[in-house]
Order: structure tokens, then C-alpha cells, then sequence
């Protein structure tokens, strides 16, 4: 008897089970064989045909069947029940070898054995598995591909040489957070494509200076500025009383590099809009409203984290010296931290208006069709 627990014999050959008999079983694996060659279900069908011969071979006279179940366990068990009942009842069976392809099918076996004496239960297994043989071929491949190599077994074969070293001088703690730290940024480096755009910036450079465009050497005075940003920032924080926390050292890092990172994407965004007006093309409008937008943004960075270095002491008040313009006359006064900020930020959103307007004003626009008579 042939167990199919989940009935995809019957419906990939269109039987109604149960189907009893040496010729229909027989022919219903020509058909599951046609339907689907690569499920297990021909094996253990055949394996069914195999065990009959066998028992025909020592002089039994053994009843071939098929028995199936449905898509729920207990749609399942009631299925098979009722079929067990009805093979009984028709072919006058007292005993049943079962045979399955999987340890799933194996538990309705109770169910048989509560209508039907089990001698034995024989389970299929497939000698030549699909996923072990393509696992094999994979990895042939894979170690085939020279690329792959260099990107997984030349940094897996290096942090197996250095992990014992760092396990030997330095502990077991540090060995541990520094492999793990690299295979994080590893995997960053290759998740977010950093080794593609890497791989590109040679080529970009080259045609850049060979096309001479001046976004070139802005990029480089823009690089160049980030790097003094970058340092006063730090030095900045390395002159503070106290760097008890984060939060204040981080404040005074923005508050001292932001003027020298908005001056470094200002030359890089001027760099661009200079190659887009020296070609004589339309200048986009993204372009022109670039540096009044990274102005914008300066000065309200800037401005916020000045509030809160003036709040906790770090820098003095801003005081804003007397003006004596003809009949107008302003006396000194001191800003407190929000006039400050509200300075900052008012000035942030005028320039970024004034770069709304000055790129409506000069971006490109489409030139008008020709009329046709």
C-alpha cells in the first residue's frame, strides 16, 4: 500500500482514489512520471510495484493499492480511513506493508493500523538527492569563479590568519570585536556598493581632466576644505574644559566644522554649475539652486548648534555692536540663544528663497516650437 498523505499523486494523474490493482497502479506512474518526473512520489509508487513482485515471488497473492489524504491533517486521516475501509471490505485484506517517501506520510500509519494489521512500514529514500548534487556543482563553480574567490575566500582566509594573532597578544574580547567590526564594515562595503562606485572614480577622473572641467579641481579645493573642517572640529572639541557626555563635544565639532564643510560643497556645487554653463547647455535647475540650498543649511545647522554651546557656556554671547546710519542710530545690545537661533534661521530660509527665485529665473527652459504654416 502506497501512503500519500497529502493526495498529489491522485491529482497530478487525475485518479479518483483509492486506486487498487497491479495495472493502474502501474500505469498511474507513467502518468505522475509525465506530470512531474522529479517528485518522489514515481519512487515510491515503484518501490509499492517492487514489494508486490517480491511477494508474488515467494508465492503470495498480494493487493496493490494506492491510498491518499487531503490538504488538512484531519481531512487527511478521514480520507485514508475511509479508503482503508472500503480496499477491506472489497479485497478482503487483513494485513498492509506500507510504503511512504517521507516521515510526514509516516504519521497516519496509526490511523491504518486501527483498521488493518501493519507488518512493516518501508520508507523511500532517493539515493541521488537533486540538492546535494547541486550543492556539489555550486561550490565547483563557485570555487571556478575567480571574483568570487577574491571576495569571499581571500577576506575569510585573512581573518582566519589574524584572529589567532590578535587572540594571542590581545585577548579573547578584542580578537572577537575587531573580526566581528571588519566583517561588518565588509559587508557594508559590499551591501551598499562602495566597492562599484570605488571602482568607477578612476575612469571618472581620468575623463574628467581629459574633457577639462573645472568641477575637477573643485572637487579637490571642496575635499581640501572638508579636511580643514574636519580639523578645526576637532580641534574645537580638544579645547573644551569639560568633555564629560557627547552631546556638548558634538555640538562644538558641528558648531566649529560646519562653516568649512558648507565651503567645501559650495565649491564642489559651483565646480558643476561652471561645467554645465561652459558647455553651453541648459542649466539645470537642481544645479542652480545647489549652493543656496548648502548656504541655507550651513547657517541653520550652525545656528541650532550655537544655541545649545551658548545655553551650557561653552561660547559667550553674541553682542551686536551700536550702528549709526545717518537719522538711524542702534545701540549695542546682546542676543540671548533663541534671538541667536531665530537670526540663523531666518537668514537660512532667505537664501534658500533667493536660490528658489535665482533658479526660476536663470535655469533653462525649453525653447519655443516653431510655428508651421
Amino acid at each position: 500500500m502506497c501512503l500519500d498523505r497529502s493526495d498529489g499523486i491522485a491529482r497530478a494523474a487525475d485518479a479518483s482514489p483509492p486506486v487498487v490493482g497491479w495495472d493502474a497502479v502501474r500505469s498511474l506512474v507513467i502518468d505522475v512520471g509525465l506530470a512531474d518526473p522529479e517528485d518522489s512520489s514515481v519512487n515510491c509508487l515503484l518501490e509499492t510495484l517492487r514489494v508486490a513482485r517480491d511477494l508474488q515471488e515467494d508465492g503470495e497473492e498480494p493487493t496493490v493499492a494506492l491510498v491518499t489524504g487531503g490538504p488538512d491533517a484531519v481531512g487527511a486521516g478521514r480520507s485514508i480511513a475511509a479508503q482503508i475501509e472500503a480496499i477491506r471490505d472489497a479485497h478482503a485484506v487483513d494485513s498492509a506493508i506500507i510504503v511512504t517517501d517521507s516521515a510526514e506520510d509516516e504519521r497516519f500509519v496509526p490511523v491504518i493500523e486501527s483498521r488493518l494489521s501493519v507488518d512493516s512500514v518501508d520508507r523511500v529514500v532517493v539515493r541521488q538527492a537533486r540538492d546535494i548534487e547541486s550543492t556539489y556543482y555550486l561550490l565547483k563553480q563557485f570555487l571556478g569563479d575567480e571574483e568570487l574567490r577574491q571576495t569571499t575566500l581571500v577576506p575569510l582566509g585573512l581573518a582566519l590568519i589574524v584572529f589567532p594573532i590578535l587572540l594571542a597578544t590581545m585577548g579573547p574580547v578584542v580578537a572577537v570585536a575587531s573580526l566581528t567590526a571588519v566583517f561588518g564594515l565588509f559587508l557594508l562595503y559590499k551591501g551598499l556598493g562602495v566597492d562599484v562606485y570605488v571602482s568607477t572614480v578612476p575612469a571618472g577622473v581620468r575623463d574628467a581632466l581629459y574633457s577639462g572641467q573645472v568641477s575637477v579641481v573643485t572637487y579637490v579645493v571642496g575635499a581640501g576644505l572638508a579636511l580643514i573642517g574636519v580639523f578645526a572640529g576637532l580641534l574645537g572639541v580638544s579645547g573644551l574644559e569639560s568633555q564629560e557626555g557627547v552631546f556638548e563635544p558634538a555640538m562644538r565639532f558641528v558648531f566649529d566644522s560646519v562653516p568649512w564643510l558648507a565651503m567645501a560643497a559650495l565649491a564642489a556645487s559651483t565646480g558643476r554649475l561652471l561645467d554645465e554653463a561652459i558647455h553651453d547647455e541648459p542649466l539645470p535647475t537642481a544645479a542652480l539652486n545647489l549652493p543656496f540650498g548648502v548656504i541655507a543649511l550651513g547657517l541653520i545647522v550652525r545656528g541650532f548648534a550655537a544655541y545649545f554651546l551658548q545655553r551650557s557656556g561653552v561660547i559667550d554671547h553674541s553682542a551686536v555692536p551700536p550702528v549709526d546710519v545717518g537719522v538711524v542710530s542702534v545701540e549695542a545690545f546682546v542676543l540671548s540663544p533663541l534671538q541667536r537661533l531665530a537670526v540663523f534661521v531666518v537668514a537660512g530660509v532667505v537664501v534658500s528663497l533667493v536660490g528658489v527665485r535665482a533658479a526660476a529665473r536663470f535655469a533653462g527652459a525649453p525653447e519655443p516650437a516653431e510655428a508651421t504654416d
